[in-house]
């Protein structure tokens, strides 16, 4: 059975049915809503089952088409779908295991399946709390991190169990029909004497190579083992936190990653990714350090991060609404402040001629979105509503204009009519006028006096409006205009505050640009200590604006990720003012390792890691180079397709030939390259000796 077709007043007929009845429990959506013109928010399947049974008559059933088709149909005929990002919360004491999802429950672990960790912490009787001492190149928050935090808390006690508690220890229980899966081991290979499958385990290091292995399949079977550690060594008070959400359809396909190394913790205040607290905090930030550290996608995964609000942190499970937030451009020595913010563009006018117009750059077009944003989340309902409304009149007398009815009447009789219309500007054709036969009105004064709410019967009411002393010409057919549409105005509808969204513009490899000729008196205007209307400006064309006195600012809601190589030369000449104002970050070649999971190969993910090590010890080591001049895990993800003796013949030995060209004994040196990378070969590979 497909989607039963439905007619729109039907579903507004849905609506008022589900307000008067509401939605039994289980026909509540879990991933979509429906997001209707009074803000409020209802399930999508059964608001189609609703329409048919009050159309058709059928019965209310959800059970024919699932919670895609829905949505799919519903976009089609235009509504508004968004995505239902609920987080969860499960607390954990030595008495209670309790969840702010009302369907959660002990008795049924293996719901977990279906659910991804957002984070964990331990919360100390005294509010301290404590985090996971991240491993280089471990993922953060897998179904792993809560066991692993309650390791690291009470390792020293755990540790010191007797062997038979430690096989004792309960772990896991699925239902209370099902027996205890017990059991803290040495290895996975004990772990498998003890019937437990290794696949379905988790390892913990500790003491120089030994090892705490315990089962775990999804984020709630541990919950028994995180509970019976604060039974045994925890203090009154003390609780473990999980957050949580139900996985997305792409999720549900992907494995947890392993671990490799220890690194330093890493401070988490809401967001997947660490990077993204300072990028928030810091408004600025530039990644900088060796090729290949991953900083461009390590830019996208924070640009996720921050504008899912921790939900997420893959780039391309950004909605294409969302994907508007993020903006990506990369600079060059020819890159300037025309591309940038704002310059003169050729144009064919009319007439066929050509001529040059002012268009915005990519990175003031981008702030005009968000500042749009920021403007309108501070803005009442009835403003936005009334605005909404205002829009609505413009675009159907602009409508009706393009049918025919199009000749008008200023107060002293004077007739034009409309010839052209922009997004800017609206085009008069006046023929009874000896001099001046056209002009251009801008539609942005138009926009100001209809959401004004005041009335406008004389040229004065407008020169006052605009606090001018004089009146122009254009504002005899500005009044007009503003009649017509202010008879097409409806009652505005009741509509939902605009939320405030954070947008993220990255810059890739910003010291190629030429810092000051690209941003110009934007300098001033990016620094985080002057953001919003504190630090606005007036661009370099500002006379060219419709209105010469508009000035340009960056909002709070803008945050600016730049990346650059250490070994580019132009590192060196990048602009101190610009240098002052961002947040320097370096990533190290060694970091980043946790991208090299995406190979879905542990073996080979081992050996890239230990082939990198090797290369980087020495390159670190050859005189003229530093540690700016190693490899990141990146390059080593082109594994997925080559082999290790093609990456090094085709990517890694003409970049170090590079490096070292002009160098005494290039021949010597491109030797010891080549030896310290086979030096990380698994057992049995087969190097390529010919390169």
């Amino acid at each position: 059975m497909a989607v039963p077709k439905v007619d729109g007043q039907f579903i507004a007929e849905a609506i008022k049915y589900i307000d008067e009845n509401g939605v039994p429990w289980h026909n509540t959506s879990t991933k979509y809503e429906l997001v209707w013109e009074n803000g409020n928010t209802y399930p999508p399947k059964y608001v189609i089952a609703v329409a048919n049974h009050l159309q058709n008559g059928a019965e209310i059933d959800v059970s024919g088409y699932n919670a895609v088709e829905a949505k799919n149909y519903l976009t089609a005929n235009g509504y508004e779908i968004q995505i239902k990002q609920t987080k969860y919360e499960i607390t954990i004491t030595s008495d209670s295991v309790t969840s702010t999802d009302d369907a959660f429950t002990m008795d049924n672990i293996s719901a977990g399946d279906v659910f991804k960790p957002l984070d964990a912490s331990f919360v100390a009787v005294d509010g301290t709390v404590i985090k996971r001492n991240y491993w280089k190149g471990e993922r953060r928050n897998t179904n792993q991190t809560l066991p692993r935090i309650a390791f690291q808390i009470y390792e020293k006690q755990i540790a010191a169990l007797p062997v038979e508690e430690k096989e004792q220890f309960p772990i896991c229980q699925y239902s209370p029909d099902k027996e205890m899966i017990r059991g803290i081991y040495y290895s996975k290979d004990e772990a498998t004497a003890h019937n437990i499958n290794p696949f379905n385990t988790m390892s913990y290091d500790y003491d120089d190579g030994r090892q705490f292995v315990i089962y775990s399949w999804n984020i709630f079977t541990t919950l028994r083992f995180v509970q019976e550690c604060l039974k045994r060594f925890g203090n009154p008070g003390d609780s473990f936190k999980l957050i949580y959400r139900e996985k997305d359809d792409k999720e549900n396909a992907e494995e947890e990653a392993a671990v490799v190394e220890k690194v330093k913790p890493a401070e988490f205040n809401g967001y997947l990714n660490p990077y993204s607290n300072m990028l928030v905090e810091s408004k600025n930030i530039i990644f900088r350090g060796a090729p290949g550290t991953g900083k461009t996608y390590l830019a996208k995964e924070i640009a996720a991060d921050i504008i899912s609000n921790g939900y997420f942190d893959d780039y391309t499970m950004l909605t294409d609404e969302q994907k508007q937030q993020v903006e990506f451009v990369q600079f060059h020595p020819s890159y300037d402040y025309s591309d940038f913010v704002e310059g003169l563009r050729p144009k064919t006018n009319e007439d066929g001629s050509m001529g040059f117009e002012l268009q915005d750059g990519v990175f003031k077009k981008f702030v005009d979105k968000a500042r749009i944003n920021y403007e309108n989340s501070k803005k009442s309902t009835e403003v936005i509503a009334n605005e909404l409304s205002v829009q609505e009149a413009m675009k159907e007398f602009f409508d009706d204009v393009d049918t025919g009815n199009n000749k008008f009447k200023t107060k002293t009789g004077t007739e034009f009519t409309i010839t052209d219309v922009d997004d800017e500007h609206i085009y008069l054709s006046i023929p009874q006028n000896a001099s001046i036969n056209s002009i251009r009105l801008n539609i942005s004064e138009i926009r100001q006096m209809l959401e004004s709410g005041r009335e406008f019967n004389k040229l004065k009411d407008i020169t006052e409006f605009f606090n001018i002393n004089f009146t122009q010409q254009r504002y005899s057919y500005n009044l007009v205009i503003f009649n017509e549409i202010q008879k097409k105005k409806k009652a505005a509808k009741i509509i939902r505050q605009e939320e405030l969204k954070k947008y993220v513009f990255i810059i890739d490899e910003i010291n190629r640009g030429e810092i000051s000729k690209i941003f110009g008196e934007l300098f001033f205007a990016v620094d985080p200590g002057y953001r919003g209307v504190a630090g606005e400006v007036s661009t370099q064309y500002a006379n060219l604006h419709a209105d010469s006195n508009e000035k340009f600012y960056i909002p709070d809601n803008v945050y600016i990720i730049g990346t650059m190589n250490d070994i580019d030369r132009s590192v060196d000449s990048f602009d101190f003012a610009m240098r002052r104002r961002f947040r320097f970050v370096e990533l190290r070649a060694d970091e980043r390792l946790e991208m090299l999971a995406n190979l879905n190969n542990e073996e080979k993910e081992a050996e890239a890691i230990a082939r990198m090590s090797a290369l980087n010890v020495e390159i670190a080591a050859t005189e003229g180079l530093n540690e700016n001049y190693q490899i990141g895990a990146s390059y080593f993800l082109k594994l997925k397709n080559i082999d290790f003796d093609q990456l090094w013949s085709d990517y890694l030995h003409p970049l170090l030939q590079e490096y070292i060209n002009g160098m005494y004994d290039e021949e010597g040196i491109m030797e010891r390259f080549k030896k310290a990378y086979n030096q990380g070969k698994s057992d049995g590979a087969d190097v390529d000796e010919s390169n």
